[in-house]
């Protein structure tokens, strides 16, 4: 397995724990790239063929392709797997975590409390409300999700996040887990080469690993970062800390904020969206232009939608919204986040929506920004708006 980076606040695995993970990650390698293109054979010459016959015609969206794929052993097979390796995952990260708690919170305490040695702050707020959307699920079956406290000053849920995202993605977002950041940042400097924003908000952070991209970016600006969950947002301060990155890390809800109108230049946020409900989908919205001063840019980063997929494309995506505790997943790939970005305010010749590289990628292929042509590899779908 790949090396993940060991910075301080990292967890460290015995032999056995690190074999299990390895394990798992291999696991997840096997059946992203052996096992589940065989969904595709079977669907093509199984269950599509069976849908043709009895409608004489093909599948028209996602949920067709779901309803005649569903029975199919192979893919029966496949999902079970695919379950089975996220919750194994959270599993040899958790008990490792368990183990050395203790550890981490003095770790912890070092890198974001001692005097006169921090960069950035941290604020929390114990009264704050965790919506309904985090506390009915254990977002991605991570135990406890984002939010839940295990003790004082607690950050097991932050740790774990760190080092169980990096076996989940199976190394693609880098060693520091931040290729999402990485990927706006690139993408800002080729599309927006002037602008350079003095103020940042980072909405929906976790432990920060995609927010720190920006303090490397533009490093006259002033950068806060925001989440909902108290033991992420200590990990993500400490973390930053022990990183040499001047982070503002407050514990407040992206829907809404104590921050003044017209305080950031640059709004963003990295797979945040899909973690929301449909309601709070639109207050977020409203709350970033409310946040953005005038000429500012919002930037929120998402996987592809559905509109134009191939329906079976689509159908294997969507195996999250049934499968992984990510019950808003489908909604929002479904959703027009244009017209949304319009309600909430935006100008309809502001806002676009478009598809950006990998950072990892362009980097390694010294690939250059020429109009919409970004290459093949691996994307990210974009809603960007200016104000």
């Amino acid at each position: 397995m790949a090396t993940q980076l060991q910075h301080d606040l990292l967890p460290q695995a015995s032999h056995d724990e690190l074999a299990r993970q390895n394990f798992v990650q291999s696991l997840k390698l096997h059946l992203a790239t052996k096992v589940s293109p065989g969904n595709k054979v079977v669907y093509e010459q199984r269950a599509k063929p069976r849908f043709e016959k009895e409608t004489r015609r093909s599948p028209k969206d996602r949920h067709e392709v779901r309803r005649v794929m569903r029975d199919e052993p192979y893919y029966q097979t496949w999902s079970a797997l695919q379950r089975t390796s996220q919750e194994m995952m959270w599993e040899s990260v958790s008990s490792s975590v368990a183990r050395q708690l203790p550890d981490i919170i003095a770790r912890t305490s070092q890198n974001g409390t001692k005097p006169g040695s921090r960069l950035g702050t941290l604020a929390l707020n114990p009264d704050l409300p965790i919506p309904a959307y985090h506390t009915a699920v254990d977002i991605h079956c991570q135990p406890g999700g984002y939010h839940t406290e295990l003790g004082q000053d607690d950050v097991a849920a932050g740790a774990i996040y760190d080092r169980a995202v990096y076996i989940y993605s199976m190394s693609r977002l880098g060693a520091l887990n931040d290729e999402m950041g990485q990927s706006v940042a690139v993408y800002m400097q080729h599309q927006y080469p002037d602008f350079q924003p003095q103020r940042i908000l980072d909405m929906g952070c976790t432990v920060g690993q995609s927010t720190l991209p920006y303090v490397d970016t533009y490093p006259d600006a002033e950068i806060s970062a925001i989440d909902v969950g108290a033991p992420v947002l200590r990990y993500a301060h400490a973390r930053a800390e022990a990183l040499g990155k001047r982070v503002h890390f407050s514990q407040q809800n992206a829907e809404q904020t104590n921050f003044s109108d017209g305080s950031f230049d640059l709004i963003v946020s990295h797979i945040l969206l899909h973690e929301t409900s449909s309601k709070a989908l639109r207050n977020i919205l409203k709350e970033s232009y409310r946040l953005l001063a005038p000429g500012g840019l919002m930037i929120h980063q998402e996987v592809p939608q559905y509109q134009g997929m191939d329906p079976y494309d689509a159908f294997i995506l969507d195996w999250d919204t049934y499968n992984n505790n990510e019950p808003f997943w489908g909604t929002l790939r479904d959703s027009d986040l244009s017209a949304l970005a319009v309600q909430a305010g935006f100008t309809k010749e502001k806002v676009i929506e478009t598809m950006i590289p990998s950072a990892i990628q362009v980097k390694a292929r010294t690939q250059r920004f020429q109009g919409g042509d970004f290459g093949g590899g691996g994307q990210w779908f974009i809603l960007a708006a200016t104000k």
